[in-house]
């Protein structure tokens, strides 16, 4: 079995935390009924806030798990809250003893009201490929089945998968338990409350998440998967939200392209950048080969595997929002699930509509068909792509310098819009969410130290902006079409590229004008840096991005390894 129960991680039942004793007892005990995918569904369909829609359930998946032939797609509704709410995360072993002791007697009274419902669980494995499986276990209520189903649509639900679990390595890890109960009374300050309060507790080393409080589904999904990342973290891997897929050049008509072989190249990027567009794009806009061979890892979720040179998928499924697809759009047919959307009667048939026209943030559950040919692992990645929205860098930056790579994925920045309602001072403070992933729960210097090993493992680093390139202000910005980013994917993808080194930013490297012209005529003169109009505002700009993103890694958790902290942070010193 790849993970271990209790009784065969710990030396002595003295080495759990409270938090998985209140979690294993829950689990273990007889008033909490075990059902499977088809019970779930049929139970979900019942639940209040559930509509059953006329739009099919995706017949493939339909058959795989032998649901009813006719299974429709379900539409749960969550009320007030419809995304997920990092005010209500309390990470247990950040807590002062004194909070510890407040907490695992609040989980206890809540686990206590808790058993005054009818309680299910479930169980799932977690990591499609057999050399990376996590065996996970949900209980809820009876009144939360709709995501508990949703829960067993995203992973994969544990008896499709217990022969090649139960012939998986076994790793070092505690099985996953997840709690949720969502009729949580409370009216302690300590936790947040919008209307009722909420406890996400998180208690990473002991791979335990209570949902308290929380109809979201993404905080059942998210949640799962921060232990899992950070269980492979704990193996010596490098957690990655992002998308990654891999070409086979082999397969190209034209036998000049064969040595390229296969390659892969990953995406990390918040909202936005352009994330999804990279990774499922099938040709790139038209510049990739005839007859070159494209698979999908994921687009949201994946672990790099160091030791072996190859990348491992976690999910089975894509978790989208919906809001830029159209009734008719064809990507409907790939629905498992969706969640806070309208539902409307079109041609006498009840049909899910995306657009966010009911709230902000509906989503779909859907199977990874949608992309594809896809795989369960891949090639070690060529490249690896930092996408930011930064109208200071070039629509591409190569880093020569591995610690410069690493300090822009620490430093992995957004900005907030004037639609935000904040003061105009606002508008020019970075928001950092470092590596793309909001749901990091370990220290910082393990994801720098472990994409460090990325690097010297033979990964090259990249920086696409997805903005625009200043112009003449932040607020006049020369265009960057996305066909431009994916001719330059291409062009890392196929080694079309040569570079020079960017004199004002040591470690960074820009497209010599001999090799760029020949795949994007015009590109050179258009965004050389050196071009800028009112050039002294623009370095003032880039200085004053740059010195935000160094006091950030100055005042992280790098504090802890002054060493690498120091090489981090100095690398981002720029000539100016």
């Amino acid at each position: 079995m790849a993970s271990k129960s209790s009784a065969r991680y710990y030396g002595s039942f003295k080495e759990l935390s409270p938090i998985r004793a209140i979690a294993e007892t829950l689990m273990n005990s007889h008033n909490v009924r075990k059902v499977d995918i088809r019970e779930a569904y049929e139970m979900a369909k019942k639940q209040p806030g559930v509509t059953v829609t006329d739009l099919p359930m995706y017949p493939e998946f339909v058959k795989l798990h032998h649901l009813p032939s006719d299974a429709k797609v379900l539409d749960d509704c969550h009320g007030n809250i419809i995304g997920r709410t990092a005010m209500a995360r309390r990470f247990y072993n950040r807590l002062a003893p004194a909070q510890k002791n407040k907490v695992e007697a609040d989980l206890r009274e809540a686990v206590w009201q808790m058993q005054h419902y009818p309680l299910i669980k479930t169980e799932a494995v977690l990591g499609m490929d057999p050399d990376l499986m996590l065996k996970a276990t949900f209980i809820t209520t009876e009144t939360d089945v709709a995501n508990l189903f949703f829960w067993l649509l995203n992973f994969a639900p544990y008896e499709q998968l217990e022969e090649q679990y139960r012939n998986s390595p076994q790793h070092p890890i505690q099985d996953i338990i997840i709690v949720a109960f969502n009729e949580w009374t409370c009216d302690d300050p300590f936790y947040n409350n919008v209307g009722a309060p909420q406890l996400a507790l998180v208690d990473e080393k002991h791979n335990v998440i209570f949902n308290l409080g929380m109809r979201y589904f993404g905080e059942r999904k998210k949640g799962t998967l921060t232990l899992a990342w950070t269980s492979g973290i704990r193996i010596g891997m490098a957690a990655c939200h992002g998308g990654i897929k891999e070409l086979d050049f082999t397969t190209c008509k034209d036998p000049q392209y064969h040595k390229l072989g296969k390659r892969s190249i990953a995406f990390y990027g918040l909202s936005g950048t352009g994330k999804s567009s990279h990774t499922n794009s099938h040709d790139n806009a038209g510049t990739l080969p005839e007859g070159v061979s494209k698979v999908v890892l994921h687009d949201d979720a994946f672990q790099i595997d160091l030791e072996n040179k190859v990348c491992r998928v976690w999910e089975p499924t894509l978790f989208d929002k919906t809001d830029s697809r159209t009734p008719d759009h064809p990507d409907w047919k790939y629905t498992l699930a969706v969640m806070n959307h309208m539902v409307a009667e079109i041609d006498g048939k009840h049909i899910p509509v995306g657009l966010d026209v009911r709230n902000p943030n509906g989503r779909a559950l859907l199977d990874r068909d949608l992309l594809g040919k896809y795989v369960n692992r891949c090639a070690f990645p060529k490249a690896l792509v930092w996408l930011m929205k930064d109208s200071t860098l070039p629509p591409i930056v190569k880093f020569t310098d591995k610690y410069l790579a690493i300090a822009m994925g620490a430093a992995l920045m957004t900005q907030r819009s004037r639609a935000e309602n904040v003061p105009e001072e606002e508008l020019q403070k970075l928001v950092f969410e470092p590596f793309a992933n909001p749901f990091r729960v370990y220290e910082l210097y393990r994801d720098v130290e472990a994409f460090l090993k990325v690097a010297d493992t033979g990964a090259e680093f990249y920086c696409f902006n997805s903005r625009g390139y200043w112009k003449e202000s932040d607020d006049i910005l020369e265009p960057i079409p996305l066909k431009t980013s994916l001719t330059l994917q291409t062009a890392v993808l196929m080694d079309q590229l040569e570079w020079e080194p960017w004199s004002i930013m040591p470690g960074a490297a820009i497209p010599t004008r001999d090799s760029i012209e020949k795949i994007l005529p015009g590109y050179y003169e258009l965004y050389n840096p050196n071009n800028r109009l009112n050039l002294d505002k623009y370095y003032a700009l880039l200085k004053n991005r740059f010195q935000q993103r160094m006091d950030f890694l100055t005042n992280s958790d790098l504090q802890e390894k002054p060493n690498l902290q120091k090489l981090i942070v100095d690398a981002l010193k720029l000539n100016i």
